[in-house]
């Protein structure tokens, strides 16, 4: 469908911005989900920088046609500050990936990476119950990642990311729901049955493998939540040796699908079209 047939003054705006920006996907995948359902709306990017993301809010909060934020990389702690509400699962990590205009104008933010790569995992075939898992990233996709891979039925989720501090405050934060089930991982992978890389790491040509693949077991699920390249080195590694894998798109297209589920579950995109 070529959109901009169909783009009007009554065309409602969902922005979606992060830093960098030219490597998301969602614009095109959910406005013709969006679409579909209806909805007289179109995603649009935006690239914003850290220190211009307040006046970048301001701005989107004081346009009264933007309904929606789909927020990624690196602001998905941030922009929970605009919030008027939150998910309890959102509130719980201090991350929010999705936005929507409440009844007053406000934004109502949830975190749906987390549910979006399991849902995609147990598609891929990875069944997470009762199993060890290893992830790098404590960021905001990694947050919820964690989150979902415990409430999912995991026996251990160890934690490796490139800030202790970071790592540690993430660690703190799911034990006071999980306990002992939380520890400090590392790059090794060796016992893991599943292994999830929730970094940036692989986006662009000679970074370094999150993982030592070497330490691989052939009968580990490995995910990685990168886009672009669609098969990162760390997938190709894991593929060479025999594991079950989950690319990105596959995450990204679970994500997708449950955002458009709460972007038009209630506010002004619900009661159009």
């Amino acid at each position: 469908m070529n959109f901009l047939n169909h783009l009007t003054g009554a065309t409602r705006v969902i922005a979606i911005v992060g830093d960098p920006i030219a490597q998301v996907k969602s614009p095109a995948g959910v406005t013709q989900a969006l679409r579909e359902r209806g909805r007289d709306a179109v995603v649009v990017p935006f690239h914003v920088a850290t220190p211009d993301l307040p006046t970048f809010l301001a701005g989107v909060t004081a346009a009264k046609n933007f309904d929606g934020l789909i927020v990624t990389v690196p602001h998905k702690f941030d922009v929970t500050r605009v919030c008027t509400a939150t998910t309890d699962r959102a509130a719980f990590l201090g991350a929010v990936n999705i936005l929507r205009r409440d009844a007053q104008g406000g934004w109502f933010g949830d975190q749906v990476d987390g549910i979006g790569f399991v849902e995609a995992a147990r598609a891929a075939g990875c069944k997470p119950e009762g199993r060890r898992a290893l992830m790098a990233g404590a960021g905001g996709a990694g947050s919820a990642i964690a989150l979902a891979l415990l409430e999912s039925g995991v026996s251990e989720l160890a934690i490796h990311d490139g800030d202790p501090a970071r790592r540690d405050a993430l660690i703190g934060r799911l034990r006071a729901r999980h306990g002992g089930k939380v520890t400090v991982g590392s790059a090794d992978p060796a016992g893991y049955d599943v292994v999830v890389n929730a970094t940036p790491s692989g986006m662009r040509d000679g970074d370094p493998l999150p993982f030592d693949v070497a330490h691989l077991s052939r009968s580990a699920f490995v995910g990685d939540v990168i886009t672009a390249p669609a098969v990162t080195p760390l997938i190709e590694a894991a593929r060479r040796i025999g594991c079950h894998t989950q690319v990105g798109v596959g995450m990204f297209a679970a994500v997708c699908e449950r955002m458009v589920d709460f972007l038009v579950a209630d506010g002004p995109l619900a009661d159009r079209g």
